[in-house]
């Protein structure tokens, strides 16, 4: 937590848990036993240990959507997004500025006064139990070997009431000076010793400290302290019979002393009046649990901790129309769009596509840089908010064909956590100023794109405006002309060999929203993504040569980098297209083609990360003769 924000998406997010679990204990109460009580604490814990809005998930509910919109709405930018770093406060270096920053360094003032009034304490109450010389005790030694358990040092204080045990990492029992204590007290501090609670009792101090101006944290703290008492009571009891049980309870009644109620890495019985009685009750209702109910118990709890842990993400639907004030519309829609926060590159560059095919600023705002929010801001209120029929930024060359979708070419790795691509969008020809070559049925409008991971979120940052190229119809038939492509080359004698590689993608299948069907952003999402090879022969030879040759045979397989050239195959068998296994391509010669004529290719669909090979290996056949093994190189990127 670095800021007031931050911490308020951290207690929020812990106190929509904390009602979740007073529920659910209040409808368990009386069904599931008090070790179940005790651990379903443990989930809490969790969720404060855990940074709020890990991985752009939260608990129950997007509580950074209300805090962004709420942020917006005090300060009228946009350019913020909350976000927990860790659970713990970490002060600001700077001098405050602002109310929120005064606000912040008082809160982190009062964790810090919190923790060392507790530390202090906690280091008095060791210092004078250290001056009573702890010693062993024939009276412990004798209960522990009884009940199977381990013992410790005793140190025995004046004036004390209350027996405890304090301590984590050396433990003593503190025992009053003026009386002998019961058995069954031993017992139940003997019980606190094995299962640790001194140090349960440390860790619910420290998150009742973190969030110390939260009162309802600081009930669950007590709650927990009292659930861990009651099971320490039960387990004592399980170890009884008859009328021990019975004396058992009013031996808590004689210990009901509110000076010794929540002491720090203690385990104090005397946890006041009103919560022995409760115990005492507890005691008068005693039974024993049957095994099956353990299964029960940690049933219940995976199914709380599971969902609260990992979360929900903030949804795309995003219908402003339920706010009444354009104002408050603006900042209630744009503090949805930017939490949505862009969690693959895919996502980004879908998100950003389907905002070029709408024209909707807030569909770019989940994938903009925070320091655009403010400018989109604008754009979207300027232009009707929900309404919006284009995004005045874009400046696109013609009319898109929004149901034609869109195409992601040649998406690759650029770098550590960056990629390059080209996006294309379908254009009406009707509109065009240029009338289609006749060997081209298709417009498209594209533009350069490069996708970064900005903190915690995949943002797409344009690296030029759209430009109008004609290719042909239809997709995914092979390479899509003056679309950038790699190439691979080699030659032989009159004959040039390349192959061309060209992908392209996109995200999952196109679902709808309100206002545009077949538009919506997945920020979430991963590419669907199809990898053409085309291999190309150039002949550069005289004509009479080419007249002299009636059939020609390429076997060719991608080789990753670094990799010795292998050895290809004989001619029988090599037409299987599976990605990395020879492929082989044949077609008689008439002399009657071109100087360049393609042999085929190979279409592979893949998911996620596409790696371009090293280079090729063929091997060259002329008339069924093998006349060379050849290795292609890289001749150039698709924007070289």
């Amino acid at each position: 937590m670095t800021n007031l924000w931050s911490f308020l998406l951290q207690t929020l997010t812990a106190s929509g848990v904390a009602v979740l679990l007073l529920v659910v204990k209040g409808m368990f109460r009386d069904k599931l036993s008090p070790r179940w009580q005790f651990s379903v604490w443990g989930v809490l814990a969790l969720v404060l240990l855990v940074p709020a809005g890990l991985g752009g998930r939260y608990a129950l509910a997007n509580w950074t959507l209300l805090l962004e919109a709420l942020r917006s709405t005090l300060s009228g930018h946009y350019g913020t997004l909350t976000q927990v770093i860790a659970p713990v406060p970490l002060p600001s270096l700077t001098m405050p500025g602002s109310v929120e920053e005064w606000l912040y360094v008082i809160y982190v003032t009062g964790v810090a006064v919190l923790l060392l009034r507790y530390l202090f304490v906690y280091l008095r109450l060791r210092l004078a139990l250290r001056r009573s010389h702890p010693e062993a005790d024939p009276r412990m030694q004798a209960a522990a070997q009884q009940y199977g358990l381990r013992a410790c040092p005793v140190v025995r204080v004046s004036g004390l009431t209350s027996a405890f045990i304090c301590g984590v990492s050396r433990p003593v029992l503190a025992l009053p000076a003026e009386t002998e204590p019961d058995e069954k007290v031993l017992l139940h501090e003997l019980m606190h010793l094995k299962y640790h609670d001194a140090a349960w009792g440390l860790l619910i101090c420290f998150l009742r400290c973190l969030h110390w101006c939260n009162p309802l944290l600081w009930i669950c703290a007590n709650l927990a302290q009292n659930d861990m008492e009651s099971l320490c009571d039960q387990r004592v009891l399980e170890r009884l019979e008859g009328e021990e049980r019975r004396a058992y309870g009013h031996i808590l009644l004689d210990m009901a002393d509110e000076r010794y109620a929540r002491f720090s890495g203690t385990s104090s019985m005397a946890n006041g009046v009103k919560n022995i009685r409760r115990r005492i009750q507890a005691i008068a209702r005693f039974k024993k649990y049957p095994a099956g109910m353990r299964l029960v118990s940690v049933c219940v709890i995976l199914a709380l901790t599971v969902p609260l842990l990992v979360g929900v993400r903030g949804e795309i639907a995003m219908n402003p129309r339920v706010f009444p004030f354009d104002e408050t519309k603006t900042t209630a829609v744009m503090a949805k769009a930017r939490t949505l926060r862009c969690s693959t590159p895919d996502g980004a560059v879908d998100c950003y596509a389907k905002a070029v095919l709408t024209g909707k600023a807030d569909f770019r705002a989940i994938c903009a840089p925070l320091s655009e929010q403010d400018s989109l801001a604008e754009e979207y209120q300027e232009s009707g908010g929900f309404h919006a029929t284009s995004w005045t930024s874009l400046q696109l060359p013609g009319i898109v064909l929004r149901n034609e979708g869109y195409d992601v070419f040649n998406f690759f790795p650029d770098g550590k956590d960056a990629y390059t691509c080209l996006l294309g969008v379908h254009l009406s020809d009707s509109f065009d100023p240029v009338a289609l070559s006749s060997e081209f049925n298709e417009l498209l409008a594209v533009q350069p794109l490069r996708v970064e991971k900005l903190d915690v979120r995949w943002v797409v940052l344009p690296q030029g405006e759209f430009q109008v190229i004609e290719t042909q119809y239809p997709y995914n038939q092979g390479i899509k002309e003056h679309v950038p492509v790699w190439a691979y080359e080699a030659k032989e004698g009159d004959f040039t060999l390349q192959v061309k590689v060209q992908t392209s993608a996109y995200v999952g299948t196109l679902s709808s929203t309100e206002s545009y069907p077949q538009l919506c952003p997945q920020p979430y999402g991963t590419f669907t993504s199809v990898c053409t090879e085309d291999i190309q022969v150039i002949y550069t030879g005289t004509e009479a040569g080419k007249k002299t040759y009636s059939k020609i045979d390429i076997s060719y397989r991608p080789i990753a980098e670094g990799k010795q050239r292998p050895k290809l195959s004989t001619l029988d068998g090599r037409r299987d297209a599976t990605p990395g296994i020879i492929i082989s391509r044949s077609i008689p010669l008439t002399g009657n083609q071109p100087s360049a004529f393609s042999i085929g290719g190979n279409i592979i669909q893949f998911y996620g990360d596409f790696s371009l090979p090293g280079y090729y290996a063929a091997d060259l056949y002329l008339d069924d003769e093998l006349t060379a093994e050849l290795t292609l190189l890289p001749k150039g990127g698709p924007y070289d």
